[in-house]
C-alpha cells in the first residue's frame, strides 16, 4: 500500500494561500515554472455567456492540468498538486483583477452598497486523477463615497485582487456582512481545502 503524500505542490503566485496552507499546518513546495514552453499561466477570458461558477472551475481545471504538465515535464517528485481560482461576481458579471485604475474604480463603484458573491474552486490533482471543489461566499459592502475609493485603490492594494480589493487588506472596514468562507474571500478556502486533501489520503 503506497504511503500517504507528505507535502503538495502549490501551484500559485499568491502569497495569501501560501500564509492560509501554512496556518492549517500543511507542507508544500512552490511550483514556479518559469521556462516559457512550460508556463502554468492559462487564459483566464470568460466564454460567452459563461456563468461565474462554470467560469471559475473550467479555470481551475486549465490550472491543474497545465500545473500537471508542468510537473511532468520537469520530471519533478509525484506530489499531489493544489491549484485555485477566485473571481468575484455581482448579477452575473464576472470581476477578474482590474485592468487598471478605472477599472479599479468602476469595479468597486459597482459594489458598493451591494451584496456579491466570492467564488473560490481548487483543484487536487494526484495520481491521475483531479478532484474539484467550489466554495461560494457572500459580501455586502457599506456604500462608499467617490472619495473613499480613490484613497483605495491610491494604497495599490485593488490592482492585483479579483474584484479590486483584499478583505484581509483596507477594505475590511467596508463589509457589513460575510456569509460563507472568510479563508475562501482570501482565496483558499480552508475548510474544501482539507476535505481534498484528505481525499488524497494526507493528515490534516
Amino acid at each position: 500500500m503506497a504511503s500517504a503524500p507528505q507535502q503538495i505542490y502549490l501551484a500559485s503566485k499568491s502569497p495569501r494561500r501560501r500564509e492560509l496552507l501554512k496556518q492549517i499546518g500543511v507542507h508544500f513546495a512552490l511550483l514556479m515554472v518559469r521556462e516559457q514552453s512550460l508556463r502554468i499561466d492559462v487564459d483566464e477570458t470568460p466564454l460567452p455567456n459563461e456563468k461565474p461558477r462554470d467560469y471559475v472551475q473550467r479555470i481551475v481545471r486549465l490550472k491543474a492540468d497545465a500545473a500537471t504538465r508542468g510537473v511532468q515535464a520537469r520530471k519533478l517528485p509525484p506530489c499531489p498538486i493544489l491549484t485555485a481560482d477566485t473571481t468575484v461576481t455581482f448579477n452575473d458579471e464576472i470581476f477578474g483583477k482590474p485592468e487598471n485604475v478605472a477599472d479599479a474604480t468602476r469595479i468597486l463603484s459597482t459594489l458598493s452598497g451591494q451584496t456579491h458573491e466570492v467564488m473560490t474552486a481548487l483543484a487536487l490533482s494526484f495520481n491521475h486523477e483531479t478532484h474539484v471543489a467550489l466554495s461560494i461566499s457572500r459580501v455586502t459592502f457599506d456604500t462608499l463615497a467617490p472619495a473613499e475609493i480613490k484613497r483605495y485603490i491610491d494604497t495599490g492594494e485593488p490592482m492585483d485582487k479579483a474584484g479590486a480589493y483584499a478583505i484581509q487588506g483596507h477594505a475590511a472596514k467596508w463589509i457589513a456582512e460575510l456569509h460563507g468562507s472568510y479563508s475562501g474571500v482570501m482565496g483558499l478556502p480552508l475548510h474544501e481545502t482539507t476535505m481534498l486533501l484528505k481525499k488524497v489520503g494526507m493528515v490534516v
